[in-house]
């Protein structure tokens, strides 16, 4: 006898419920998402041929522009957090929770803490405008607001992440040099004597032999 061979048919997929749930997600984090502020100040470094990197996280960086001014950033919300509260307690300044969670989420900044919460008052497009006028974050001998920042920083990255924390100087290529050997030379003086430099990748000089 012949056999009989079984009908086969091509299985089907339904992706309705795949579509649906790829427009709830998309919806999600639409309504969700929050767009981080602009930098406080944007400047080009100088440009080297060194390829080495600087580390991925737990960066606290130290940005100087042409206008002799420093700006703080840290790359973990929580740190700034925490650092702002540091801070504020040793100079005698508080701040709401809410002012505290824009300050998290701030790339850098560059105020002295006295004048911080009005500027966290502040919506972005009123702090984006405010910035090219900022005086930056006081680094003198008897003001050295800097140094306490980046202090507090650390400490807080080691008690929160129990990791260490790297520190990168970035430089606009028309800083004052003066300027950024002041602020070396403060970190130097509080035992802070590791630290990167930041600079743009320059294309090594190719030697074309005869």
């Amino acid at each position: 006898m012949p056999k009989v061979k079984p009908h086969r048919t091509s299985p089907s997929l339904d992706m309705t419920p795949m579509v649906d749930l790829a427009f709830l997600l998309v919806t999600f984090f639409m309504l969700t998402t929050q767009f981080r502020p602009e930098d406080a100040v944007v400047v080009d470094p100088p440009s080297s041929t060194s390829d080495l990197r600087a580390p991925e996280s737990d960066i606290l960086t130290l940005t100087i522009d042409s206008k002799k001014r420093v700006f703080f950033g840290y790359d973990k919300a929580p740190v700034m957090a925490a650092a702002l509260q540091a801070v504020g307690a040793k100079y005698g300044v508080s701040f709401t929770p809410t002012q505290i969670r824009q300050f998290s989420l701030l790339p850098n900044f560059g105020v002295p803490i006295q004048q911080l919460g009005s500027y966290l008052n502040k919506d972005n497009e009123q702090r984006k405008a405010l910035n090219p006028g900022l005086p930056g974050i006081p680094y003198d001998s008897l003001n050295n607001q800097m140094v306490t920042w980046v202090l507090e920083a650390r400490k807080a990255n080691a008690s929160l992440f129990k990791k260490p924390t790297y520190l990168a100087i970035k430089g606009d290529g028309d800083a004052d040099v003066g300027t950024v050997q002041k602020v070396i030379k403060e970190l130097q003086e509080n035992d802070i004597n590791r630290f990167n430099l930041v600079t743009s990748l320059e294309m090594k000089p190719s030697y074309v032999g005869k």
